[in-house]
């Protein structure tokens, strides 16, 4: 009997795990998977966007620094009869993955996943109490170690670039004084804290510390970096005509592929006040007429899509263009002061 790609893989006790992401189809409409394709999936989390793919006849290589997710799939593998194989690593190096000929699509479902989220103890959420940590690869530096051993001023700068954050100020300072006692160890307590620093309004549509730990979050796994390194990798590893398609959930995100697509498809616009340089050729071509959002009736269904943003482009025959990370006019964090795991 064939198997059932789109149930998603068993669960430890042999159960089938119903997993749909975000803009499903959508993503399998920009992407066009089919038989005899070769589909990139950076972001494997619980396996959704995979699952889908396969069930569509394309083979898949699938990536994700999550060693949770990574063991979490090995059925997944099994049940693919070698059409899917999974990798632990960052998908900013999927351009090691693609074979000489290179890919025919690459997805990528950016920020942290639903079951990042749903377990406590690896410290995603204010809403579940457990330690500080929200690591995605589970090692290297964590959020307490950020919270409890970064300069003020840098904190400042953490909450107030990543996050967006207007009480950056207020809450680092909060945060220097309440340290200096007795060190954060779970996300409550910091949640507590900045909650009483910035009281949570009646007009309020998100709880106060949902910037401070979304800035957290982007820091210590350098989340935008990854992003714009996934790109360039991208473009270096599909064939012409493959597909790139990358889902983002906020707007840092999203103005990092924006731009991407804008320069790589000859649509940037450069200053007035420069002089004129030769248009080099377009790496890639839009997909569509643009961002396509989620739709009402998903977004009520599942309210993690309705800051859902997708933007695809077709790889044109043009050669690589060189990586360069100043077109995304990202916040210069690399003055900030190291801190040790």
């Amino acid at each position: 009997m064939a198997a059932n790609f789109g149930e998603g893989f068993s669960d430890a006790d042999g159960g089938p795990v119903r997993h749909i992401p975000v803009l499903l189809a959508e993503v399998l409409e920009a992407l066009e998977p089919k038989p005899g394709k070769l589909i990139l999936d950076g972001t494997f989390g619980a396996g959704g966007y995979t699952s889908a793919i396969l069930a569509k006849g394309a083979d898949v290589i699938a990536l994700d620094r999550d060693p949770n997710a990574i063991a979490g799939g090995k059925a997944l593998v099994e049940a693919s009869a070698g059409r899917l194989t999974l990798h632990h690593t960052e998908f900013s190096s999927l351009a090691e993955f693609a074979p000489e000929e290179g890919l025919d699509g690459v997805v990528l479902d950016i920020g942290v996943s639903s079951m990042q989220i749903d377990e406590a103890e690896r410290g995603f959420s204010f809403q579940r109490n457990g330690p500080l940590d929200m690591r995605m690869a589970v090692s290297g530096v964590s959020a307490a170690d950020v919270v409890n051993r970064a300069k003020v001023s840098d904190l400042i700068r953490i909450f107030g670039f990543l996050g967006e954050e207007k009480h950056a100020g207020r809450i680092a300072r909060a945060i220097e004084k309440r340290r200096a006692s007795e060190p954060f160890q779970t996300t409550r307590e910091l949640a507590n804290l900045i909650e009483t620093v910035n009281p949570r309004k009646a007009k309020d549509k998100i709880h106060p510390a949902t910037r401070v730990f979304q800035a957290l979050r982007i820091y210590v796994n350098d989340e935008l970096g990854e992003l714009a390194q996934a790109l360039f990798a991208a473009e270096r590893a599909l064939k012409p005509g493959g597909r790139l398609v990358v889902v983002t959930f906020h707007s840092l995100e999203d103005r990092i592929v924006k731009k991407f697509f804008s320069e790589r498809s000859g649509k940037a616009s450069g200053s007035r006040h420069l002089p004129m340089v030769e248009a080099r050729p377009a790496t890639f071509e839009p997909v569509g007429k643009g961002m396509v959002a989620a739709s009402e009736e998903e977004a009520e269904l599942n309210p993690r899509a309705r800051s859902a943003k997708l933007r695809a482009g077709i790889r044109t025959s043009a050669p690589t263009e060189r990586p360069d990370m100043s077109i995304f006019d990202l916040p210069d964090l690399a003055t900030l002061e190291k801190i040790g795991g």
